[in-house]
């Protein structure tokens, strides 16, 4: 029998031996939380600036402020000033996820914000373990499976902060569950889980394309004889459409009272981006179509080449978790006729396009990162049928016993584990999962003694950040250089400057280097080499 090939299975045991037991659940379920609080244990702060932003946007929501954020950390629509609209380039997913945490354990810390996604993350070994067991009808196999989403590699030291990391495991574990079936009602939680996807993530809107597809192939294979074509297609598509609505339709709302399109302006500079930092340019109307022409052919090809190199990367190293990789692709192979094959492999050919070549830097520095992760369960699911067809054909030849089939299993989760310990040392234990945050309250209470008042705006490299540890209202460094800094200030009467050792662009060195040389920036000082300015634009 081919590895891939579902056993046949009869007699009174049948069912028992095709699904997941109770005592299978618990222990994935057990074990993914205990690994996804071990990790959180390490981390006291968010870390970065995007799980800064969904907590920070959750505290809003939890203080009755509504979607509104205390900062600006893009230029890109043109804001008037703090407070200001949020999520205009972000989705709320997190940030509403972060606030019902929040409510639930009656608290405003970060503990309490990532509680929700440290359960996600015990669940998505769970989601991925049926996802396999629906595949293979094996459970040893799903168990693997499940295994390898708990160490999951690179992905192990996010799945517990506030970003939409587990969350977009879990809605794409699902999807993949569900598009084996056919039942009316599955198209429309199909659309719901698309919808949730989309409130995630803007890429998210893939998946409603995807489920298109998804209809569309089931029409092609159907019997052509017994099917009226015209209503298996619109129940269907209604149904998809219907369910996506549900969750999207209000976001669309707030969006036209606010900024009269159904779609937040934030990202309409993406396309336009000549380089990463452009993504903070002031004003943002200098990022557009004939900026992106003056810049040559040679710059856009140049960055979508590199972009290419970092998502192909991403694909094997990431995604592929690094040696599991070859097992996926065998894995593949061996189900390459079901429907759910196709459709990951189509949705990951149109995601690695879009973040190649229409969005490359924001797909290169961590879209394409964060997008993947919907597929992943999958990968994990038909890994273990990989490593089973190679063991099949190594056995073949007469060069294993029996035993290889456990032992094999054992070392791929072994490795997993042992990979897994050493990107979370590499990326948490190694540098420290929080200096910026432990800078940033440094840093505060040094403005605190200079006398700044609590509502004066400081200009640092990451505002949601600074805003978590202070209260501060802040806005985010741009590219343009000590110039734009002074028209910010003059536009959004900010008061300081931050400028972090390490994170200082190139057109900032002689600002850092030579302070006394600008009599707009008046130097108060340094904490921990980062140094901090009064701003006097009118001088």
């Amino acid at each position: 029998m081919d590895a891939s090939t579902p056993p046949k299975l009869v007699g009174p045991h049948f069912q028992h031996r095709i699904i997941m037991t109770w005592r299978n659940n618990t222990f994935l379920f057990i074990l993914g939380l205990t690994v996804a609080l071990a990790v959180a244990s390490l981390q006291s702060s968010p870390g970065y600036m995007d799980s800064g932003y969904y907590y920070a946007t959750g505290l809003q929501l939890v203080e009755g402020k509504g979607f509104t954020e205390p900062f600006l950390w893009n230029y890109l629509d043109d804001p008037d000033g703090i407070p200001h609209p949020s999520h205009t380039y972000w989705l709320p997913l997190s940030s509403i996820l972060s606030a019902l945490s929040m409510l639930v354990v009656g608290q405003k810390t970060y503990t309490a914000a990532r509680l929700i996604f440290i359960l996600f993350a015990a669940f998505v070994p769970i989601v991925t373990a049926h996802l396999a067991m629906d595949i293979s009808k094996r459970r040893d196999l799903a168990m693997i499976s499940g295994l390898l989403s708990i160490f999951s590699v690179y992905y192990a030291p996010f799945m517990p902060v506030t970003d939409n990391y587990a969350p977009f495991m879990l809605l794409g574990g699902m999807i993949f569950i569900l598009a084996n079936k056919t039942q009316w009602w599955v198209y429309l939680i199909l659309g719901f889980l698309a919808g949730l996807m989309n409130l995630a993530r803007t890429d998210g809107i893939l998946w409603l394309g995807l489920l298109g597809i998804l209809i569309l192939w089931r029409l092609n294979d159907a019997d052509q004889k017994k099917i009226n074509k015209l209503k298996s297609l619109i129940i269907p598509g209604a149904l998809v459409i219907g369910g996506y609505m549900l969750v999207m339709a209000p976001w669309f709302i707030r969006n036209i009272n606010i900024f009269d399109s159904p779609m937040a302006p934030g990202g309409g500079h993406i396309l336009w981006l000549t380089n990463y930092n452009d993504t903070f340019a002031y004003p943002a109307d200098q990022v557009n179509l004939q900026s992106w022409l003056d810049a040559g052919w040679q710059s856009a090809l140049k960055a979508r080449l590199w972009a290419f190199s970092i998502t192909l990367g991403n694909s094997l190293g990431v995604q592929g978790g690094i040696l599991v990789f070859p097992f996926i692709l065998i894995g593949f192979w061996g189900i390459r006729h079901d429907i759910r094959a196709r459709l990951a492999l189509v949705g990951w050919l149109i995601l690695i396009t879009v973040m190649t070549f229409i969005f490359p830097f924001a797909g290169a520095r961590g879209g394409f990162f964060h997008a993947g992760t919907a597929f992943q369960p999958f990968w994990w699911a038909i890994a273990p049928l990989g490593l089973e067809r190679v063991i099949k054909g190594i056995r073949s030849r007469k060069l294993l016993d029996d035993r290889a089939y456990k032992i094999f299993q054992g070392a791929l989760v072994g490795i997993s584990i042992g990979l897994t310990g050493l990107i979370i040392w590499l990326r948490i234990l190694q540098p420290g999962w929080q200096p910026e945050s432990q800078l940033y309250t440094k840093v505060e209470e040094f403005l605190v003694k200079q006398g700044a008042s609590q509502n004066e705006i400081a200009v640092v490299r990451n505002p949601p950040g600074y805003y978590i540890v202070s209260g501060r209202p802040t806005i985010v460094i741009p590219p343009g250089g000590p110039s734009t800094i002074l028209e910010l200030a003059e536009r959004y009467d900010a008061s300081y400057l931050i400028l972090e050792p390490g994170g200082v662009l190139e057109i900032y060195q002689e600002l850092y280097d030579l302070y006394e040389e600008f009599p707009n920036f008046e130097y108060l000082g340094e904490v921990d080499d980062a140094r901090i300015y009064a701003l006097h634009p009118s001088e």
